[in-house]
């Protein structure tokens, strides 16, 4: 079986990568880093056509911060579009039987839902703030349907939440939320800061995803992609959730409390809710357990002081 990594060299390809090499799970990585642009039809279709792969790993995106996905909204969309068709061109054209394994992010669900249900997750508008990067994610399962009807070619979607962890970006404005607010606490203590800004009013609630336990998932599928209830796209869910609030005070108790919090509320909160359902989760993936949120937090602390200065 050749796995294929894309955007192995960013946030969660990382993790996926260091858990696949950890457990002997041999694979070719590819990212824009390594010298292919998924974004040109023609790089994409010479790297599919030399791997050949049976199983795609598909964690290429253009993605940051809510204000990110804002000011850059066209360059987002287009970007994460254009690589998404070209990714499944070129997969139709190496081994139209093969399977692209998409992680979806939950921006993609309408901004109305209170916890996010598989069933509905196209019943409506997406929220504005998510809107260049959300369209995308629910494009990706347009043309992974489209491109089984006429192909054959399978997908499986992973609708996930928040992630967090090792490897994230260093700049507040590209990195994920939880991991954003952690990095700035640890430059700040090793600055020596007593005030510590937080974008937003910190009311809005999120469910978090450790991204060592999604390889972990990942890895499960490569053992047993036949593995009933993956036909449909599923949540990556604990059906758990924390205000911004909760986690600053979270965070800044592993420093035992030492920053003065300033709220910026300038900056947008974007959607008021986004907690998981988990009824298919614990049918498809029975036994799973995630890594406790507080030893996820620490390790990420842990990291973040590794790679200080940043």
């Amino acid at each position: 079986m050749k796995i294929l990594l894309l955007g192995g060299s960013g946030f969660v390809g990382r993790n996926v990568a260091l858990h696949l090499t950890d457990n002997g799970i041999p694979f070719k990585s590819s990212s824009r880093k390594a010298g292919v642009d998924l974004r040109n039809l023609e790089e994409a279709k010479q790297l599919f056509a030399s791997v050949r792969p049976d199983i795609v790993i598909n964690c290429a995106a253009h993605v940051g911060s809510l204000n990110y996905v804002t000011e850059n909204a066209a360059n987002v969309m287009l970007d994460n579009t254009r690589m998404i068709v070209n990714m499944y061109e070129a997969m139709a054209a190496s081994n139209p039987g093969g399977i692209i394994i998409n992680p979806i992010a939950n921006c993609a669900y309408p901004a109305k839902a209170d916890t996010f249900k598989e069933d509905n997750w196209w019943d409506g508008h997406l929220h504005r703030s998510v809107l260049s990067y959300g369209s995308t994610k629910r494009l990706i399962w347009s043309v992974g349907e489209s491109f089984s009807m006429q192909f054959g070619l399978r997908s499986i979607s992973l609708l996930v939440p928040n992630m967090y962890g090792p490897f994230d970006s260093t700049d507040p404005n590209k990195a994920h939320a939880l991991t954003a607010l952690i990095s700035k606490f640890v430059k700040a203590e090793k600055q020596s800061q007593r005030e510590i800004e937080i974008w937003g009013t910190g009311v809005a609630i999120r469910e978090w995803l450790y991204a060592p336990d999604f390889a972990r998932i990942v890895s499960m599928i490569l053992k047993n992609p036949g593995m009933v209830g993956l036909s449909e796209p599923i949540n990556i869910a604990q059906n758990f959730g924390l205000s911004i609030r909760e986690l600053v005070q979270l965070i800044n108790g592993h420093f035992s409390n030492k920053f003065t919090i300033r709220w910026n509320h300038d900056m947008p909160d974007g959607a008021p809710k986004k907690v998981m359902d988990d009824t298919q989760f614990k049918k498809v993936f029975k036994g799973f357990e995630f890594t406790p949120f507080e030893k996820g937090v620490e390790s990420t602390i842990q990291y973040y002081n590794s790679i200080y200065p940043y």
